[in-house]
């Protein structure tokens, strides 16, 4: 069990922030399927603070997905307390997101290079300095999600971890690879097993996490819930299957008709939330994703990727009812 705020997680299974992927559609889905709680996709601190237009699409948070974060990256202090404080009410349209995650672990070059992101983990004090602003900033609980260091040399998570909890974080997640690494390789769980042990506040578990057999072996790691990232596009009911393994029931069947009312859910939503253009362009590679696995996968994702019309998708998502 989790608790974040006045929020009680029973099995701490958590939706992992991916940009361009965990849009207010995919986050539904994986609410609807087991996810007990969902972090959105990054914001720029500096874009809410000098007032981006197309920021607050991205920030909002909806009543049919809490509880969900609000995730912000930069690396002021100043920026990062100010954007807190505007974010901390929701964006209209919207309800209070249930926290304000920060974001130390993005290892892309527009952001890492930029000194957010990942290359906080240089940084430790700097990492205490930003948390404990944006702690004075909002009423609502600070989360972080760190990376297990800079690179193989440098794995220097639970120091980090410590400056975050100085700072006033309720909750630590870990992805545990490095920036170096990026999304390649083995995540390492010795990294989350540290960081439980040189914390006192709540540890999720991030990394390499596709299935009730993994997500089982990271809570060896003695860590307090999971944030399941990859596995989840295109794959909304792993959360259910990890659900049954910790309550020791039968994994769940999964259907292709489940499969195809997920995907044209997904695709519903998306339209009505964005327009059928932008939610076409945006659901090729999410809605591709539900075949995988599929005999002929590729070919139906090929079809997908050239999709122009919400219908043309529709006509190829009904293959899944019939696949095996």
């Amino acid at each position: 069990m989790i608790r974040i705020g006045e929020i009680i997680l029973p099995y701490g299974l958590m939706l992992a922030p991916m940009a361009g992927y965990t849009d207010h559609a995919m986050r539904v889905l994986c609410r609807e399927n087991g996810a007990e709680y969902c972090v959105g996709e990054m914001v720029s601190a500096k874009a809410v603070c000098f007032g981006d237009k197309k920021t607050p699409a991205l920030a909002r948070i909806f009543a049919d997905e809490f509880p969900c974060a609000v995730q912000l990256f930069g690396s002021d202090p100043d920026y990062m307390a100010e954007a807190a404080r505007r974010l901390s009410d929701g964006v209209a349209g919207g309800v209070r997101p249930a926290a304000i995650d920060i974001n130390m672990g993005c290892p892309v070059a527009k952001v890492a290079g930029n000194g957010e992101g990942s290359a906080l983990m240089r940084d430790p004090p700097l990492v205490e300095r930003i948390v404990a602003a944006v702690r004075r900033a909002t009423d609502l609980p600070v989360t972080v999600k760190i990376r297990a260091g800079w690179d193989e040399e440098h794995k220097n998570a639970p120091e980090v971890a410590r400056a975050a909890e100085a700072g006033g974080a309720s909750l630590i997640t870990v992805h545990a690879r490095t920036k170096t690494a990026m999304y390649s390789g083995k995540a390492d769980p010795c990294v989350v097993k540290a960081v439980k042990t040189a914390v006192s506040v709540p540890v999720v578990g991030n990394g390499d996490i596709t299935d009730a057999a993994s997500a089982l072996a990271m809570l060896e790691t003695g860590c307090d819930g999971l944030m399941i990232g990859r596995a989840a596009v295109g794959n909304p009911f792993v959360f259910r299957k990890i659900e049954a393994a910790l309550e020791g029931k039968e994994e769940p069947s999964v259907t292709p008709q489940m499969r195809y009312e997920a995907a044209m859910r997904e695709l519903s939503l998306r339209v009505d939330e964005k327009g059928e253009e932008n939610a076409v362009l945006e659901s090729r590679k999410l809605i591709s994703a539900y075949f995988r696995g599929f005999p002929d996968a590729a070919a139906c994702r090929a079809h997908i990727h050239t999709a122009e019309t919400a219908e043309e998708m529709r006509q190829i998502l009904l293959l899944l009812r019939s696949l095996t």
